[in-house]
């Protein structure tokens, strides 16, 4: 069981998201020490990065709320080494995001980085994400209506402190939710279609279109899942070894290529 006695609060859409001031409503059902540390401005993609060729800087926001001028791992960094130093978290949210984080968007989320960072530094995190479509409403009302249960849901049964739980909620409204589904990760590609445009200079330029395939048979998996009203809740571990492949190395061993020793 994880007790909530303090949470920080971050993410990667930015100090000033809708999304964060969800979370924060969410949050408060747990526990009243709660600290913000978010980044500045919106910080989308920048998945596990940090700043690590220019200084960072704080910025106070309010009573235990601050923005960071870097990317939602710096916001972690700063907020467990300085902000939260004398009493760290004992739980660490990060979203709500606009947008799910499905797939291989695990990879590239700021969201789930911010929470892997956490977890990496001995907290137990948690990344959460409303599903949206483009040009719609986000309907926000969804992880406000369900956030807590399932957060309080993971928090009973506990789990390994290198292991980041990924909860996506799906584009529907709270009453259309069917219920909680443990899935893997699963399978979708973004940035197969480019945008190509001619600046006033008559130079081509590009945007990285959103566009992929959403659809999924798996029916395991967290696409699928969210698609089908469902809250996904997938387990991420740090540890991206491949195990599987590693044991089928080891017993080739005796077949691996051997070198001449070394000369002194």
């Amino acid at each position: 069981m994880i007790l909530p006695t303090r949470i920080l609060l971050s993410n990667d859409d930015g100090i000033d998201a809708e999304g964060l001031k969800v979370l924060r409503k969410i949050a408060h059902h747990l526990t009243d020490d709660i600290t913000i540390c978010a980044p500045l401005s919106e910080q989308s993609g920048a998945g596990h990065s940090l700043s690590l060729r220019r200084p960072l800087r704080l910025h106070k926001r309010g009573a235990k709320k601050y923005a960071i001028d870097g990317t939602p791992t710096d916001s972690v960094l700063l907020a467990v080494n300085k902000v939260m130093a004398k009493r760290k978290p004992t739980l660490l949210l990060s979203g709500v995001n606009r947008g799910g984080n499905l797939g291989e968007d695990v990879t590239y989320s700021g969201t789930i980085a911010a929470a892997m960072e956490g977890a990496l530094l001995g907290i137990p995190s948690v990344a959460l994400s409303m599903s949206a479509s483009y040009g719609s409403a986000v309907k926000w009302q969804t992880p406000l209506r369900h956030g807590e249960a399932v957060l309080r849901w993971l928090m009973g049964l506990g789990w390994p402190v290198d292991i980041v739980m990924n909860v996506n909620f799906p584009d529907c409204l709270p009453d259309q939710v069917k219920g909680i589904r443990v899935t893997h990760q699963g399978f979708r590609k973004i940035g197969d279609h480019l945008g190509e445009r001619t600046d006033l200079y008559g130079e081509p330029y590009f945007w990285l279109a959103p566009l992929r395939e959403e659809k999924s048979s798996d029916p395991e998996a967290d696409i699928f899942a969210v698609q089908q009203n469902y809250i996904s809740v997938t387990p991420l571990s740090l540890d991206l070894t491949a195990r599987a492949e590693m044991q089928r190395l080891h017993q080739a061993s005796p077949s691996m290529p051997s070198f001449p020793a070394a000369k002194p």
